[in-house]
């Protein structure tokens, strides 16, 4: 069992739980978060009151799951981001589980 985490802009959602569920993957978590791309966007939020919001709408997606889904998730998502028209792909990482309950 492995660790699978994936972080996308909030307009690719509906995508990424298309992959999710043709790899197999049925059981996931999201978290809602802010992605930046550079340090200048973030050191201009950390004012007191920022008139506007920094960072782009994105998720985190994470499962434990097996490496045979992993390998199919990684295979599609590739190709999802084959034909992307922007330079936000989706990204993957895998982590290695040393234990769990």
């Amino acid at each position: 069992m492995k660790l699978l985490m994936v972080t996308t802009v909030a307009e690719y959602q509906k995508g990424v739980l298309k992959l999710f569920k043709e790899a197999g993957i049925e059981a996931f978590s999201t978290s809602e978060i802010d992605g930046y791309k550079s340090n200048d966007s973030l050191i201009a939020t950390q004012s007191w009151f920022p008139s506007e919001k920094g960072g782009s709408e994105s998720l985190l997606y994470f499962s434990f799951t097996k490496n045979k889904k992993i390998d199919e998730f990684f295979k599609l998502v590739e190709e999802y981001n084959k034909h992307l028209e922007t330079d936000n792909p989706i990204r993957v990482v895998v982590l290695p589980v040393e234990r769990a309950i």
